[in-house]
């Protein structure tokens, strides 16, 4: 072990050597001394490791929950295998920091070293994970067989089972809250919901989601539905719920989803209430498609928005996280090429994308369970969503790669023309409820605390816990996470200077936001009889109709 462990970083101090006297810009080279320090630690660490007993490895082991079992802290030999592998993954990630190179560089290297060492832990093998081993003797070799049927079965799907996906079904036990679709055109459909209360409030509520995925994100199972809780508070509820996109729709764009998506879905939820103006909430995607539709009608003239709530927004793209990594001129000019013009983007190549941006929680766990156990995975609705994908029009996928991650052009005013409007988000001047979940990997808590900077209305910003869905995703009955809040008027240029004057308050952060829409709704008037209006706005079918339920 002294040995390889020596010629292996040996190799690694040559190569940066050579590195370090060729190097140009962009590219990666390693400060000699350095590396040798690292070759010294790591060889502390190894000689350390072949002198302790199993028995005190758990201290190391029982950190990583992957290692936490008894059977990996009973086994010398995998205690052993997994301590060596904690020992070079550290060596591996100081090797990156160590490694010169510019900042995008530097994050892909980092986000390679995180996918090699993922995919290499003892867990996802059967010959060095005694969980599975002892699975295998008790069911007398069952668990191998069902993990090999499960393996079959997610093949034909398509995807890694990440729930057991047979106990939820659309408009079963999802998308539940009582509804019509009361329009619909090629792009979505059109849902108001049935009120629960006796009064209503006179300004209605329209929802837009991503389009990149189902909409019954915001209404799972009843109890964790946010579209329940906001007709329960006494709003007028609609959402649109867009059309998982097939051939027929590989030539549609940015500017079809934003005239024939968003401005149609507000001017019918308009001529449906006769309300002048209305509030709206657009999520992840959803929100970056409202604000551009709120941008054409400011060019129009149009103020029919009373207020805007954007849930994990980008809107600056100057600040993109991890997903940074993915995006340069070459690889928009390749989609270009490929679908600029016409063509799908696959529900599942994005889904896989975001899954390996978490790949121990969102990949190999799953692969552990599923097919070394066998076992099935619990019903989880927001994991059955996470698997029900939808695809893109290229055209629109392109457009949105370019100006959004690469160019960052939505906040340069007057520099990009949508619907034949030049967009300027300094005519947006509707309040706006900002929301940003400070553990997010796809909408970084920085990029959706910019928003604060760019619209000049009034604003309120909120951070709640944990992530991107389930940060949003948080009914107060559970009692669930946290959120911050600050009640000063103005806004620092960074976040975590308005996090040093926020307030962390206890629970759901969905409270908060009920108050402030109730400021923005208008007052009570009785509750509609009927869903939609008659002839133009004829109720369809009931929620939550068929777009939904269509598969990517």
């Amino acid at each position: 072990m002294h040995k390889a462990a020596t010629e292996s970083l040996e190799m690694w101090k040559q190569m940066a050597a050579r590195l370090g006297e060729q190097a140009k810009p962009g590219q990666f080279s390693m400060d000699p001394e350095a590396l040798q320090q690292l070759q010294a630690e790591y060889m502390e660490q190894i000689g350390q490791l072949m002198q302790r007993k199993t028995s005190e490895l758990g201290e190391v082991l029982r950190s990583d929950k992957r290692f936490s079992s008894e059977g990996w802290l009973n086994s010398a030999a995998a205690a052993s295998t997994a301590a060596l592998y904690k020992i070079n993954a550290t060596a591996l990630q100081k090797m990156v920091e160590i490694t010169q190179t510019d900042g995008k560089n530097q994050a892909r290297l980092q986000f390679a070293v995180d996918q090699w060492l993922a995919a290499t832990s003892p867990t996802n093998f059967v010959a060095l994970n005694p969980d599975v081993q002892r699975k295998a003797i008790e069911s007398q070799g069952q668990s191998i067989a069902k993990g090999v049927l499960n393996m079959w079965q997610d093949m034909q799907r398509g995807h890694i089972s990440m729930t057991d996906e047979a106990q939820f079904e659309v408009g079963k036990n999802l998308a539940m809250t009582p509804g019509s679709v009361v329009f619909e055109n090629a792009f979505f459909q059109l849902i108001e919901y049935k009120p629960s209360t006796e009064s209503v409030y006179a300004r209605p509520m329209l929802l837009v989601p991503p389009c990149i995925n189902k909409y019954y994100i915001l209404d799972l199972q009843p109890g964790n539905s946010l579209v329940e809780y906001v007709v329960a508070q006494g709003h007028r509820t609609f959402v649109v719920s867009w059309r998982n996109p097939d051939a027929s729709m590989d030539t549609k764009t940015w500017d079809d989803y934003i005239e024939h998506g968003a401005i149609r879905a507000i001017e019918a939820v308009q001529d449906i209430t006769a309300a002048p103006t209305i509030n709206t909430l657009g999520f992840c995607v959803g929100g970056t498609i409202l604000c551009t539709a709120l941008a054409v009608l400011a060019a129009r003239s149009k103020q029919v928005v009373e207020s805007a709530t954007l849930l994990t927004t980008l809107v600056d793209f100057a600040d993109t996280g991890i997903l940074d990594i993915f995006i340069d001129e070459n690889m928009v000019q390749f989609r270009e090429m490929q679908m600029g013009q016409k063509g799908l983007m696959k529900g599942q190549d994005l889904a896989t994308t975001f899954s390996f941006l978490r790949p121990n929680e969102l990949v190999w766990n799953y692969v552990v369970g599923n097919y070394l156990k066998g076992e099935t995975p619990p019903p989880f609705d927001l994991l059955y969503w996470n698997s029900d994908g939808t695809n893109l029009p290229g055209p629109f996928y392109a457009w949105y790669l370019r100006n959004t991650y690469l160019e960052n052009n939505l906040i340069e005013p007057g520099k990009l023309v949508v619907c034949g409007e030049a967009i300027d988000f300094g005519q947006v001047q509707v309040p706006m409820y900002i929301y940003g979940s400070k553990d997010d990997h796809i909408v970084p808590i920085r990029g959706a605390y910019a928003s604060t900077q760019i619209f000049p209305g009034k604003k309120r910003f909120v951070m709640g816990a944990s992530g991107h869905i389930a940060g949003v995703i948080n009914p107060p009955a559970k009692g669930k996470r946290h959120y911050w809040t600050s009640e000063q008027a103005t806004f620092p240029s960074h976040w975590h200077e308005w996090l040093e004057q926020a307030v962390q308050q206890p629970g759901s952060w969905w409270p908060d936001w009920a108050k402030w829409l109730a400021g923005n709704a208008g007052q009570e008037v009785a509750a509609p009889k009927a869903p939609g209006k008659a002839r133009a706005y004829a109720v369809i079918e009931p929620a939550p109709g068929r777009y939904v339920k269509q598969r990517a």
